[in-house]
């Protein structure tokens, strides 16, 4: 409304509490009483649209549509009509959408009575679509993957997807009927352009057809324009990617570091930001693109590292591509908001400026290899356009078009007559300015301007004596007064009128430049994604040059190998050699399942975690930290490591390990790889080895043959299933004591370990001496206790074990009574020491049943 947006009655009410602006009212009429009313100028709405959506809130823009009535013409409404509603998953710009990631819709359709599930996700801010079919069980991980802003689901969905579920996702119920297949392939088709979907390859995606069909018709009601950016659907098939479910993705911390276990030491940083070496906004959001989704083939994971070795072994031509795409604007998202008609002409100019990038960064990269050129071959096509631009538009040229020249002078003959018009009114305002003072002799008369009243002539209020007789009174204000005066409405309606038609014919040479990039749009689409992939694989190669990373071996079956491995985030954070490296082995003539023993903080997390990541980056297409690596790719990684609660869900930590524990031994396969960490320590200690002991014995006899599996432990008993059982190794972490130091080498070794120098990382923690020295007292009652047992034949105490403490509680019992000083205590102390000895007396006998 003018200048303002204005929400008004609950609306008003909302928008003041959560924008922190003021809430006033403005009377309804005669009788009506008054209405709340906050309002917010124009130009900041970006601001405050960000803080409504990022609240919760959808949010319907009204805009004038209409030109308001001329002051003193007939009176008349102004036409207002709503132009899009904004959501989390239909943001188009602002501090909500990530530059370096997606901002993604997504609609799932569930199928066979939720058995399978059909998913389209969709980024209206780069025109991606992808749609894929899942089972139930790998819906959450998709979920996790994608981390929707906003999901659509069909009405009356009791979703199983809630444990995929993040916080930040808004669930929009859409009629059942948006979802049904044959109305969803034609809405899609319509908007594409086809006549319908056959050369997609979509064969076997119908549900997420389906799904598709309820976003673009959500779309259609929120912000139509937006469907003009719908690129071809992408399909995602599972036997080409790699599954991750949450827990691994949250234990592998490729994407954040909730949950991070303490001994990787890795300073919070993410698998992604620790490989990010890209420089284009494209690029970035390729890279987590393909962390999220190994690939289950060799030769697709091979064929993107032939791109990664030809940069690798090309370094000048490497570096004048990384020098191209410096800076690059986000051509993705420039391209939609020309589509969609919401680009200014600084728009322009900046996608301009990455458009004359392209030449330079294609000869760059043929000059790494044919691989290189092939890749890049996509990064021609938009030098007539992007000349286009450069001839119309300033350098300079404002977001809003007025009176910064937009137009170049030169390009546009009306636009140059106007703004010769506009030039000649200004010249023609100054010399009346200066003509008006000498006549009137008034020095410090002055030309003004305001929306509300136009044009006028201002003097100080202790001249306004000498204003002559035709300068008509129009405002007194404390220090001047201002006039009407003829010859400068006259003036006034002369330089309105040229300035109103500059400003149209500065907007005709915008839209046909629009429209010229519009109509190259495919190209342009092209060359964002050939500068992405370039982008991506020049950056792969940096970071292997960098940091030494080969390129891994890969092989549809056999053995995993992996020669001085490293943890790519936990290698950064130390000082340069400071990480040492270790060898993985499973499968293929080496053991299936490797028992890992060993000291906590001594590295074990760490080893499980490296050796997991190694795998995943190979099968991304990235070069990795080792010095060999020869890699089997896996169907499915899975992790089990770390330990929290589930609080929301009701779950403790030890039934989310046992959650996790389950997904992996029901849906592990030969060509898994498994990582476990811990499993059983949530509970008692017989319990916990129990459980422990009853997982490795199923992944040993699986039917179908056992998972690589690396499952660190501190239960020193498992150390003997290598004896019986043939696929299974011991390896511990080497330590060394000194003087009754011990010293953790974080050397992977053969053999198990027999000590977990538990006390010693107590006092590493920093807990009071006097309980350091009580627990090794403790300690060495128990083991010389176990070290009897055996000697005698007796039944064997484990340390640690239940009965073991047990004993040691009744020992504190009797010392406690044996140091009572009766004759020194008065009364009442000798009473509330017996009362607490007996409270102790009770739990002891509790606990032992």
């Amino acid at each position: 409304m003018g200048d303002f947006y204005e929400t008004f009655d609950e609306d008003a009410e909302v928008a003041a509490r959560v924008l922190g602006i003021a809430l006033t009212s403005r009377p309804m009429g005669r009788d009506e009483g008054r209405i709340p009313l906050a309002g917010i100028p124009h130009h900041q709405l970006d601001r405050y649209l960000d803080q409504l959506v990022a609240a919760g809130y959808r949010v319907a823009i009204g805009e004038q549509v209409s030109v308001p009535p001329s002051k003193g013409g007939e009176p008349g409404l102004v036409e207002r009509r709503v132009t899009r509603v904004v959501t989390p998953g239909t943001v188009d710009h602002g501090e909500l959408l990530s530059e370096r990631g997606h901002n993604w819709l997504l609609a799932v359709a569930p199928v066979e009575g939720g058995r399978r599930w059909g998913l389209a996700a969709c980024d209206v801010t780069t025109g991606e679509l992808e749609l894929q079919v899942v089972d139930a069980d790998a819906l959450p991980g998709e979920w996790a993957r994608i981390v929707p802003r906003e999901a659509l689901l069909p009405e009356g969905t009791d979703a199983p997807v809630a444990s995929g579920v993040r916080r930040d996702t808004m669930l929009t119920s859409r009629p059942a009927r948006d979802f049904r297949q044959d109305r969803a392939a034609a809405r899609l088709a319509e908007r594409l352009g086809v006549a319908g979907l056959e050369g997609f390859g979509l064969e076997g995606l119908e549900p997420a057809v389906g799904a598709a069909g309820a976003l673009v018709a959500y779309l259609e009601e929120m912000w139509p324009q937006a469907l003009a950016h719908l690129r071809a659907p992408r399909a995602v098939r599972g036997a080409e990617v790699v599954y991750l479910d949450p827990q691994t993705r949250r234990n592998l911390e490729l994407f954040d570091t909730a949950g991070r276990a303490r001994d990787t030491a890795a300073g919070g940083a993410s698998l992604v930001e620790a490989l990010d070496r890209t420089l284009t906004p494209m690029g970035a959001r390729l890279l987590r693109l393909r962390l999220g989704r190994p690939l289950r083939r060799a030769a697709d994971a091979d064929a993107r590292l032939d791109e990664v070795e030809a940069f690798a072994s090309a370094t000048l031509a490497r570096e004048a591509l990384r020098q191209a795409l410096r800076g690059m604007p986000d051509l993705e998202r420039l391209l939609g908001r020309v589509r969609a008609g919401t680009a200014h002409a600084r728009h322009l100019v900046q996608l301009r400026r990455g458009l004359e990038r392209l030449p330079q960064a294609r000869e760059a990269a043929a000059r790494a290899g044919e691989l290189a050129d092939q890749a890049a071959t996509g990064l021609g096509g938009a030098d007539e356009v992007a000349a286009a631009i450069a001839a119309a538009l300033d350098d300079d040229a404002p977001a809003e078009v007025g009176d910064t020249p937009t137009v170049r002078a030169g390009f546009d003959a009306e636009v140059d007559r106007l703004r010769g018009l506009t030039t000649d009114a200004r010249d023609a305002l100054a010399a009346l300015e200066t003509a008006e003072r000498e006549r009137t002799g008034i020095g410090s008369l002055k030309v003004g301007y305001n929306r509300v009243f136009g044009y006028y002539l201002e003097c100080p209020r202790s001249q306004a004596e000498k204003a002559p007789p035709e300068y008509e009174a129009r405002q007194t204000l404390a220090n001047a007064h201002r006039f009407r005066y003829g010859p400068l409405s006259e003036l006034e309606a002369d330089i309105l009128g040229a300035k109103d038609a500059l400003a149209d014919a500065e907007r005709g040479v915008l839209e046909r430049l629009c429209a010229q990039v519009v109509a190259a749009g495919p190209g342009i689409e092209r060359a964002a994604e050939a500068a992405a992939r370039l982008d991506v694989a020049a950056g792969l190669a940096v970071l292997a040059v960098d940091q030494g990373y080969v390129r891994p071996e890969l092989h549809e079956g056999g053995p995993l190998e992996v020669e001085g491995g490293r943890h790519p985030v936990v290698e950064r954070q130390l000082p340069r050699g400071a990480f040492v490296p270790n060898d993985a082995f499973l499968g293929g003539g080496h053991a299936d399942l490797v028992v890992l023993t060993g000291p906590n903080m001594a590295g074990k997390s760490t080893y499980l975690r490296q050796t997991a990541l190694i795998v995943l980056l190979a099968q991304c297409g990235s070069f990795v930290p080792a010095t060999r690596a020869r890699i089997a790719v896996a169907d499915r990684i899975f992790s089990r490591v770390g330990a929290q609660d589930d609080i929301a869900a009701g779950q403790s930590t030890f039934m989310v390990e046992m959650l996790e524990t389950a997904t992996i031994l029901h849906n592990a396969t030969e060509r898994s790889l498994v990582i476990l960490d811990e499993v059983g320590r949530g509970t008692s200690t017989y319990d916990g080895l129990a459980i422990a002991r009853a997982v490795v014995e199923y992944l040993h006899h699986r039917p179908g043959g056992t998972p690589r599996t690396l499952f660190a432990t501190h239960y020193h008993e498992l150390t003997a299933l290598a004896a019986t059982l043939p696929r299974i190794a011991n390896r511990s972490v080497a330590v060394r004591e000194e003087g009754g130091e011990v010293v953790f080498l974080h050397r992977i070794v053969d053999g198990g370990a027999d000590r977990s120098y538990g006390v010693h990382v107590a006092a590493l923690a920093g807990l009071p001496r006097a309980v350091v020295s009580r627990a090794r007292e403790l300690l060495a009652d128990l083991e010389a206790g176990a070290a009897t047992a055996a000697a005698t034949g007796a039944p064997a105490r484990q340390p640690g074990a239940q009965m073991s403490l047990l004993a040691a509680e009744d020992e504190a019992l009797l010392r406690a009574l044996a140091d009572l000083d009766p004759d020194g205590m008065t009364p009442m102390e000798a009473l509330q020491r017996l009362y607490d000895l007996r409270a102790q007396a009770r739990r002891r006998l509790a606990v032992e049943g």
